[in-house]
């Protein structure tokens, strides 16, 4: 769908509903430094279709992107961006005649190397972040204007050669993380308990992982993550 090596970094894809028009898998990407909300699928008559559409430019001082959505209520979408100096972006769509953003800024995240979404819910999105010295935190997040981050430390040490971290809802309350080194190409497998007080090694995933980019491929019909 992309030039080999252009696509930098990726949030969620999700597959939306089949309804008469067709289905499609969506999400978005930085392609260099611009950011693309693109789709592939199918279209009402069953044929392949694919596309995108810029949605920014002049991203490249970013290290990290994902997109959330509360469901089962789809008007609840944030997009979070980790600016290499530690500014972490929300953007909260406004769903009017005429949708907008709201942005909100979020400081003191330089030591973050990168991320992945654990929870989504009504009030909050958490994320597990873990830093260049090595330890794992969760930073749970408020929907709420005017609310702070809650940042707790669940590791000290050790995480420090993961650059992707990818998760998935694993049972009602538990998550499946999968944390790879891409310098030696090796993935490793996590069970992790709610709340992140447990984390269980599962051992090494078979393959060698070097891409520019991973990410959690989903479907609008899933239940939102909930491992926080």
């Amino acid at each position: 769908m992309f030039t080999p090596g252009i696509t930098k970094m990726s949030t969620t894809w999700s597959l939306g509903p089949k309804s008469s028009s067709g289905q499609l898998t969506s999400g978005e990407v930085m392609l260099n430094t611009s950011l693309y909300n693109a789709w592939y699928g199918t279209d009402g008559n069953g044929k392949p279709v694919t596309g995108f559409s810029n949605s920014g430019k002049n991203y490249g001082g970013y290290n990290y992107m994902e997109r959330t959505s509360y469901w089962p209520s789809n008007l609840l979408v944030s997009t979070y961006r980790l600016r290499n100096d530690g500014v972490l972006y929300r953007f909260d769509r406004q769903w009017t005649d005429f949708p907008y953003d709201i942005v909100t800024r979020f400081n003191g995240f330089a030591a973050v190397k990168t991320m992945a979404l654990i929870g989504e819910t009504k009030t909050y999105d958490t994320f597990l972040a873990n830093t260049r010295g090595g330890a794992l935190y969760t930073i749970r997040i408020p929907r709420a204007a005017g609310k702070l981050p809650i940042v707790t430390k669940i590791r000290t040490s050790t995480w420090q050669t993961f650059e992707s971290l990818v998760a998935e809802r694993c049972g009602t309350q538990s998550t499946l993380l999968t944390a790879i080194d891409k310098d030696t190409g090796n993935a490793y497998l996590y069970a992790v308990s709610h709340g992140a007080g447990v984390i269980k090694g599962l051992g090494k995933v078979p393959g060698t992982y070097k891409d520019p980019a991973y990410y959690l491929r989903t479907t609008d019909a899933t239940a939102p993550l909930y491992g926080a």
